[in-house]
């Protein structure tokens, strides 16, 4: 075996290094270290890229996740400020971001049909004429795509997407924006979407959206679980 070839192995086993997480790491160093306290506003985006060696782009990220978890928060007019939730709370709650492991399918699977679950039975007594508007849009873009034998995951998640908008829900609603694109990655990977079932999935979705523009709770639930059937699998495995 060659020097060459030896050394590319011994890279290859080196694990990717997450710059999100080194980030995070840093801003955290910054707070144990009385650089930043709860609620001190972070130096410049411009200053802190290059402080911890960082593109723009990366650090923007980094803060995203830590403005989800509720960690800094964006004022207008005033920048991005840590939360003032004492550096304990900080400090336990940044840990626990760092050592938050990659979702695997199956719990994708469980966390989709706990929030459709609950935003289309918020949907059916929620909804609007506007997102209903919007429900039958995203519908009628799977349906075109369908019937032609054409793959369309993104149209058919589109719809789910439209449903838990109208769940008026902003919680339920921000988490499947979340999850829908890891979700998107594995059906186009492993190819879950069978041609042949298009006409039924038409059917299960317009029995959904029917009972949502009925405003029957209870049957949009039914029919959803109806249209889950396949992902059930997923749970059980």
């Amino acid at each position: 075996m060659s020097l060459n070839v030896s050394a590319n192995i011994e890279k290859s086993k080196k694990p990717k290094i997450d710059v999100e997480e080194v980030i995070i790491s840093k801003i955290k160093e910054l707070i144990n270290t009385k650089q930043l306290e709860p609620g001190d506003r972070l130096p410049a985006e411009r200053d802190l890229a290059i402080k911890f060696g960082v593109s723009r782009n990366q650090l923007r990220q980094a803060i995203q996740k830590l403005e989800f978890y509720g960690l800094v928060k964006k004022y207008p007019q005033s920048g991005t400020r840590v939360s003032n939730i004492g550096v304990t709370a900080l400090n336990t709650m940044m840990s626990d971001i760092l050592q938050l492991q990659k979702p695997d399918f199956k719990s994708l699977v469980e966390t989709r049909i706990i929030l459709e679950t609950n935003a289309v039975q918020l949907a059916a007594t929620r909804r609007t004429e506007k997102q209903i508007e919007e429900i039958q849009k995203a519908h009628e873009a799977y349906k075109i795509k369908a019937l032609k034998g054409i793959e369309a995951v993104e149209e058919d998640l589109m719809f789910h997407i439209k449903i838990a908008e109208a769940s008026n829900n902003s919680v339920i609603n921000s988490l499947m924006l979340i999850i829908t694109p890891e979700i998107i990655t594995y059906f186009r990977k492993n190819k879950v979407c069978n041609k042949e079932e298009n006409h039924s999935l038409i059917e299960e979705h317009q029995a959904i959206m029917n009972a949502i523009v009925e405003k029957d709770a209870e049957k949009a639930v039914l029919h959803l679980k109806d249209h889950f059937k396949d992902l059930y699998k997923y749970c059980n495995q």
